[in-house]
């Protein structure tokens, strides 16, 4: 049995693969115990996998990595999926009942059984989202026990590329590494940074990433939409290159020198950033480069939220990710929408306890990592790893017991297959188990009524008993009475 209780996570980004192992506490907060980083520009492009042969490699260094700082051998993972390809679709389907029929749990089931087996073509269905039911003319969240002619299911079906999505569960099949639940890294995120306020009162979500931007709109507690857009902050940085200086030159300029927005009379026309020793552009020249970049991501951030929701976002918008260090991005999100309501979420609205410098700098960058984290309920430790020590070497004092954290779910046995099965196969499994066993109680009482039959058989074959012809035998002596 592991020694250790503690939940691992992984999030394959754009230019990093970051892998945490933490533990819950008592109170509600969260000890990261380890953190590791991979590089993983030359094989994630945008969020997805495009070099399956690297992206093993990093992975496999990731949990080695932290099977060394924990001395635990790692039983199971938990995923974050993200990237280009995800978006959400909206989906309504539609049940006509004659003479007011009252509407029950068992089609209500209906409805989402068949929304589930939905076919997209080329993009698996990787999570469904209920937004609400149409009973007659009125919206209602729970419509079982309503009586109705009309019953209209509305759906929110997120998607990605099959092709992704099963090159992703390969990686960590081949990599040797069982995936103990895979998240949508979108909505674990929306669920650490997000108020309940701000969902209840519709707001927007813009995580501002390296080559993507993700963006999604709650209202009324419910997601409503989901996208990302291939723009982000890098995209700042190659605009930067092509004033021809080396892109970690162009990244130091970006950190230092750029900003979101500039108001017209702050800008020195005679000011200049030097490129290197011999060669310097024009502030005012700079200060346009960046902003016209910042507007076009701004405003095809904006173009995502639903028409009929652009006026509803009491909650305003709610921007992190690395993106959201730069200089004035509010001010930018101000400016192009009409929303005066922004906070950058720099971040999560749990606890956390760590000593490493990533976790605690608070720049939006390990938000969603963290999301991930708290997401996990399931024990991820192994075995513990047994180290050659000197026999000669003087004991160490025995630590005190460790009574702060709080015990996690003991791991589930690992198949180390490292797939996690769509909804649409665990449906079609659930129902073969649920056959399975409705053979297995027919075969049963099939049986039984089998050996019932046979003993009442062999009973009337067999005859009276012994005893009961015997006693029959001496009543004929007995006397008559007088």
């Amino acid at each position: 049995m592991p020694s250790k209780n503690f939940i691992v996570a992984i999030e394959l980004g754009s230019t990093k693969i970051t892998g945490v192992a933490g533990q819950k506490n008592h109170d509600g907060s969260f000890t990261v115990n380890a953190v590791v980083r991979e590089d993983s520009t030359t094989c994630i492009r945008k969020g997805v996998v495009y070099n399956a042969d690297k992206t093993v490699q990093c992975i496999t260094n990731i949990i080695n990595r932290l099977k060394a700082s924990m001395k635990t051998e790692i039983a199971q993972v938990y995923v974050g999926v993200g990237g280009q390809s995800i978006h959400s679709v909206r989906n309504v389907l539609v049940k006509e009942l004659a003479d007011s029929q009252q509407v029950t749990q068992d089609l209500v089931n209906e409805l989402m059984d068949t929304n589930r087996a939905m076919d997209y073509k080329d993009f698996e269905i990787l999570d469904v989202v209920t937004q609400e039911y149409k009973v007659d003319n009125q919206f209602q969240l729970e419509p079982a026990g309503i009586e109705c002619n009309h019953l209209e299911g509305n759906f929110l079906n997120i998607l990605q590329r099959k092709r992704y999505y099963h090159n992703l569960n390969n990686c960590f099949d081949r990599a040797g590494v069982a995936i103990a639940e895979m998240y949508l890294a979108p909505i674990a995120l929306a669920d650490a940074v997000l108020t309940d306020s701000e969902k209840r009162s519709g707001c927007m979500l813009v995580d501002f990433g390296s080559e993507t931007t993700t963006i999604q709109v709650f209202h009324k507690n419910i997601l409503r939409h989901l996208a990302v857009i291939p723009l982000g902050s890098n995209n700042i940085t190659k605009d930067i290159v092509s004033l021809q200086m080396e892109e970690a030159d162009a990244e130091k300029m970006k950190l230092r020198y750029a900003s979101a927005y500039t108001e017209a009379n702050e800008i020195d026309g005679s000011l200049s950033y030097s490129i290197d020793n011999e060669r310097k552009i024009e502030s005012r020249k700079f200060i346009e480069l960046i902003e016209a970049r910042v507007q076009e991501i701004v405003q095809n951030a904006w173009y995502q939220v639903p028409v009929e929701l652009t006026d509803k976002l009491v909650g305003g918008i709610i921007i992190t990710g690395g993106g959201s260090n730069l200089k004035n991005i509010d001010v930018a999100f101000k400016n192009h929408t009409h929303i005066s309501k922004v906070r950058i979420a720099k971040f999560v609205n749990y606890n956390i306890h760590s000593s490493n410098n990533d976790i605690m700098a608070h720049n939006g960058m390990m938000n969603t990592i963290l999301g991930l984290l708290a997401k996990g309920e399931i024990n991820c430790a192994g075995e513990n790893i047994v180290e050659q020590q000197d026999i000669f070497a003087p004991k160490a004092p025995e630590k005190e017991p460790e009574t702060e954290q709080k015990p996690v779910r003991p791991a589930e046995p690992a198949t180390g297959s490292g797939k996690v099965k769509t909804a649409e196969e665990k449906a079609r499994e659930a129902a073969a188990e649920e056959e399975e066993r409705r053979r297995k109680e027919e075969e049963e009482r099939k049986r039984k009524e089998e050996e019932e039959e046979e003993e009442r058989k062999r009973k009337e074959k067999k005859g009276p008993s012994l005893t009961s012809r015997l006693m029959k035998w001496l009543g004929t002596f007995t006397e008559p009475d007088e």
